[in-house]
């Protein structure tokens, strides 16, 4: 495994996989697996997440983070938004939820600082990501395109340029994790 300081975790989005109760088994599935991928990094040197702050993975990675912080101290959680007020058109429970997790970065930050204007803030904030990285850690399936096709595609054109790792989790992966015991 090279040596990975920085790495960017993303995915699908809750409502992409059906998911709208914290509660939900698929949850507790994808946080151990990502967690269980983030001890690997965290034993090879890791020592910063970068999330964009999406519901679904990247907020659950943040859950798994505050976590493992308690074990890897040196582990730091960086959000870095698309662009300024990133999530204030999200319902109350959402936007606290993402409050909580404002509150348990060590860094929080917006790519571009002003409101959504257009879908190259979005590009201008993926180009930073994978520019700020050694490597990303994706939970996406080519078989069940969702939202994360778009940095998926940025991810692989980068790497076809630059030394970038890209660690991708699959629903084989996911469903290979509920048959372990530990789940």
């Amino acid at each position: 495994m090279q040596m990975i300081q920085t790495m960017v975790i993303t995915g699908y989005r809750n409502f992409e996989l059906g998911v709208f109760k914290e509660e939900d088994a698929k949850v507790k599935v994808i946080k151990k697996v990502i967690k269980d991928t983030l001890v690997q990094y965290l034993d090879a040197g890791l020592q910063w997440v970068l999330l964009a702050g999406n519901l679904g993975v990247e907020l659950w990675s943040a859950q798994i983070i505050d976590e493992l912080k308690k074990t890897y101290p040196v582990l730091k959680l960086a959000l870095i938004y698309p662009y300024y007020s990133f999530g204030k058109q999200w319902n109350e429970k959402n936007q606290a939820l993402l409050q909580s997790i404002e509150n348990q970065a060590d860094y929080v930050d917006a790519v571009s600082h002003h409101e959504y204007q257009n879908p190259g803030q979005l590009k201008s904030h993926t180009h930073f990501l994978l520019t700020h990285s050694q490597a990303t850690v994706i939970l996406y399936d080519e078989e069940f395109p969702g939202k994360s096709k778009f940095f998926m595609h940025d991810a692989k054109k980068y790497q076809e340029e630059h030394d970038y790792f890209i660690h991708q989790i699959t629903m084989d992966d996911l469903q290979n994790a509920v048959f372990d015991d530990s789940v």
